[in-house]
């Protein structure tokens, strides 16, 4: 089947200081419009700043544009809204074209189209765009994909978890790459191996299928939690290897729940920071016994794995 370009589109675009007032004025544009006909995204920027954009088919009100980002965002917010008109395009392919194979690793994170192109002594990753956050063509994901690579090539996990999985890139990386063995006692014991969580109920179930569609549904569970407070962290810990692509501030405030679900000698990967913030995550954790081992920089973005030395 292929693509026909689409016609002219109009869009809206504007940015926000941060990403909870990102998420809120996302939430109120997807429910006064129908998102189905009204796409609406946000991402964030090295700067730590978030920019929406939402097209529509004909031109929208922009009275009620400003009114809407003003009560959700401010008048800051909506002073910079910018009204466009988006040339005809064939949309699909050049988004297409923009998710190319990303490689980490021995780790390819790829879209369906690409999935022919993934040399054999690879591991591809499977991962179509989504409304939950995380495609692998971020640099914080990349950067945890050639740490977890690192790890996994130095010493063997038993137990992992991907805190804030998003579309479940690393825990799909992380089951892939430790299961091991075909007999049926190793298939049994490595069941559910990989715990994974999120804040966000469609992340849970796109992680979920994403797991399903990459061949590692039984070894990857998926649970919906803020923070450490479900059973599961106690259930499937104390942890090996804990890998956390969050932001800044929620690093700094699960340092000290993270410690306590922790085995000894475990291997901790954080990320979702910008390298200026990178100084600040190793001190609140090195005060409860986890010493920097790597810090990667890639695009403006910090990834760092950690070493429990109590």
């Amino acid at each position: 089947m292929t693509s026909r370009p689409s016609p002219a589109t109009h869009r809206v675009r504007f940015a926000i200081s941060d990403e909870q007032a990102a998420r809120r004025v996302v939430d109120v544009l997807a429910e006064v419009f129908f998102e189905g006909e009204t796409p609406v995204a946000a991402s964030e920027r090295p700067d730590g700043r978030w920019d929406v954009s939402v097209h529509f088919a004909e031109a929208p009100d922009q009275g009620l544009m400003r009114e809407l980002v003003t009560n959700a965002a401010g008048e800051e917010a909506a002073r910079g809204i910018a009204f466009e008109v988006v040339e005809a395009k064939d949309w699909v392919k050049a988004s297409l074209d923009d998710l190319v194979p990303v490689p980490a690793g021995r780790f390819v994170v790829h879209g369906q189209h690409d999935r022919a192109r993934i040399p054999p002594n690879k591991m591809g990753i499977e991962i179509e765009a989504a409304l939950a956050f995380g495609t692998g063509h971020h640099g914080t994901t990349r950067g945890c994909l050639l740490l977890l690579d690192h790890v996994l090539k130095a010493r063997q996990v038993r137990r992992v978890l991907d805190l804030g999985t998003g579309t479940g890139v690393l825990a799909i990386a992380a089951a892939k790459a430790t299961a091991k063995g075909t007999g049926k006692e190793t298939a049994k014991a490595r069941r559910k191996q990989v715990l994974a969580s999120d804040i966000d109920a469609p992340s849970v179930e796109v992680a979920r299928e994403n797991a399903r569609l990459n061949g590692v549904g039984p070894l990857v569970k998926v649970i919906r939690a803020t923070g450490f407070s479900a059973p599961d962290f106690v259930q499937s810990g104390p942890f090996d290897l804990v890998l956390a692509n969050i932001l800044a501030n929620p690093l700094k405030q699960l340092a000290g729940p993270m410690t306590r679900h922790l085995a000894p000698g475990a291997l901790v990967i954080l990320s979702g920071l910008l390298t200026s913030q990178a100084t600040g995550i190793i001190a609140s954790y090195r005060a409860r016994g986890l010493v920097p081992l790597r810090h990667l920089r890639i695009e403006g973005w910090s990834s760092l794995l950690l070493h429990s030395v109590k």
